[in-house]
């Protein structure tokens, strides 16, 4: 067994290897940004190293700075988590060149599947068909409708090197194909440091379906069962389960014999996902999507099932040891759900990222229920990262159970300081059409109302605190006795001021609210809904604009979000540039 393990990553993957880490005795090493110097990663490491720096360039994604820190902890390994370097073949290369052991994939196995677009040729070449598309890469805009006119519209442009949904934009038509491909590089050349993308089918109503497979160094590779992904928004999934519902079973080993096809043709070592895009049929077809080398968000769901520790057999495997069952040792019982609980304002369905300090944080507990956090009472939710706050999983014997737990346990989750994702968990699980196993990846954006999800759903607890980005607002439940019952009543109260992230060289600037004479949220302003960075300025002083159209794009939380006229004139102000940082109601422009 490995002795001491550096994990190149932070909050909720990072707390929850520590964790088996210590279960096993190995020693662990956690390393951190400026902005995480006391994180809940941090402080359950047995050590901690800086990284430096507060973007995830700067620290989780240079590979310099956690090489430094491997060094100077003398660890023995490194786990890259998921997200950041954990599917960076050239990281993997780095580590396994100093003698240390990379708790994933061999590096040409991490390329194989890294380029999306090799992945598609890799998964043909072992028998398993792909969505319809190109496998090579984008010159222009030009090439993506020339694919839509040919195939049909909307069509789907993919960071060829990205992964969790980002760098995806769909494409409804030739006007929009411009702006998607450019959004699509942008966002993969952020999180990814590659801007190469590829242009595939787009399937209006699919189910999204991933296999969990593993292997060994001594060429044994099984399948652990399959995730449905399907409930998602802006192609990032928000509830998985396994088994998937309504599968049937020839489909179910089909998709699993795929699977073990696609690693054992890129030579795959450790725990990673296929993932398939599944449409209706009998029996249904299902296509390659790509696969995910390294261990999935949604991995407790399958642990859950299984009995069997992920990370636990991550780490074993990496040590060289043999797989210690085969194939048809592998048992699968009950139903799992997991729901990601993120800092988002759901309100309207638009789910806003919601970046802040967690005042309150109470997770439920009861039969069935886990709760794999990344965050405690006192932390904050930065808007430089990832905005997953915790996951709540659940088991039952069956499906139906499992879904009434959830509910349960959701109503029991009490987080504030921040808007959560929550409200709109709880209107899809309440859902007859989730109930029903009838729901696709575009489900939610089409059918789900979510109108009311941001002031919270009935129940013993309001489990989220969203604020109102143009009143500067938040909610506050206050408990009040009347002839002796007790009542919870919603309030709306001002919002405390807001954090200002400290300033220094080679930190953006930070706008401090709208300037004199302009009222913030006034006539022909335009404000950040968000603390947030600008990505991009899409106007210029004078342009004439349409009430509805895009005139900037901020970034928070790893999400795009266009900031959009509410109505037509002419642009007056441009006050932000890409790069500034801004806060809930600064002025982005002003439109006469």
């Amino acid at each position: 067994m490995l002795q001491k393990l550096l994990i190149a990553n932070r909050g909720e993957i990072a707390v929850r290897v520590i964790r088996t880490c210590r279960e096993l005795g190995v020693a662990t090493v956690a390393v951190y940004s400026d902005l995480d110097a006391h994180a809940m990663h941090v402080r359950m490491a047995d050590e901690a190293h800086a990284l430096g720096g507060r973007s995830p360039s700067e620290s989780y994604l240079s590979i310099d700075a956690v090489m430094s820190a491997v060094e100077r902890s003398e660890a023995d390994a490194v786990h890259p988590g998921y997200g950041f370097l954990s599917e960076n073949a050239d990281f993997a290369r780095a580590v396994a060149a100093q003698g240390i052991v990379f708790v994933g994939p061999p590096a040409e196995a991490i390329e194989a599947m890294g380029d999306k677009m090799q992945a598609r040729r890799t998964a043909e070449e072992a028998g398993v068909p792909g969505v319809p598309g190109l496998s090579d890469p984008l010159v222009s805009a030009d090439d993506v409708v020339a694919f839509g006119e040919a195939h049909g519209w909307p069509v789907a442009v993919k960071a060829a090197h990205a992964g969790g949904g980002r760098g995806m934009r769909i494409v409804p038509g030739p006007e929009e194909a411009a702006e998607a491909l450019a959004s699509a590089q942008r966002e993969a050349l952020a999180h990814f440091g590659r801007p190469e993308c590829y242009v595939e089918r787009y399937l209006i109503q699919p189910r999204h379906i991933e296999v969990q497979v593993l292997a060994d160094t001594l060429a044994n590779t099984v399948w652990l069962g399959e995730r449905d992904c399907s409930s998602q928004r802006r192609q990032q999934k928000l509830v998985e389960e396994s088994p998937a519902p309504g599968l049937d079973e020839a489909t179910r080993q089909a998709m699993g014999r795929a699977a073990v096809a696609v690693a054992q043709q890129c030579g795959y070592v450790g725990a990673g996902t296929v993932e398939f895009l599944v449409e209706r049929g009998d029996p249904p077809p299902f296509w390659f999507l790509e696969m995910n080398a390294r261990l999935q968000v949604e991995h407790p769901v399958t642990e859950l099932v299984t009995g069997l520790d992920l990370v636990e057999l991550q780490l074993r495997v990496a040590a060289g040891e043999a797989l210690p069952f085969g194939q048809e040792d592998v048992q699968r019982r009950g139903h799992a759900i997991e729901c990601r609980i993120n800092a988002e304002d759901t309100a309207g369905g638009r789910f806003l990222p919601s970046p802040g300090t967690i005042r309150r944080f109470r997770p439920a507990g009861g039969p069935g229920v886990r709760t794999d956090a990344g965050y405690e009472e006192g932390d904050e939710v930065s808007a430089f990262f990832d905005n997953l706050v915790a996951k709540l999983v659940v088991w039952a014997p069956d499906r139906e159970r499992a879904r009434r737990r959830m509910l349960r346990a959701l109503h029991e989750t009490d987080v504030e300081g921040l808007a959560t994702t929550i409200p709109a968990h709880l209107a899809i699980l309440s859902h007859p059409d989730f109930a029903a196993a009838e729901h696709s990846t575009t489900w939610v954006e089409e059918r789900l109302d979510l109108s009311d999800a941001g002031t919270g759903v009935p129940g013993p607890r309001t489990p989220s605190t969203p604020t109102t980005p143009d009143t500067g607002r938040v909610q506050r439940d206050v408990d009040v006795e009347v002839d002796g019952r007790r009542y919870r009543v919603r309030l709306w109260v001002p919002a405390a001021g807001g954090t200002t992230p400290p300033e220094g060289v080679g930190t953006p600037r930070r706008l401090r609210g709208p300037a004199a004479g302009t009222p913030a949220g006034g006539p022909g302003t335009v404000v950040a809904p968000m603390q947030a960075t600008v990505a991009s300025v899409l106007v210029a002083v004078g342009a004439e604009v349409e009430a509805g159209q895009a005139l900037l794009v901020l970034e928070a939380m790893k999400m795009e979000n266009q900031v959009r006229a509410e109505r037509g004139g002419t642009v007056t102000e441009v006050r932000v540039q890409p790069g500034d940082t801004v806060g809930v109601g600064d002025v982005l422009a002003v439109i006469e």
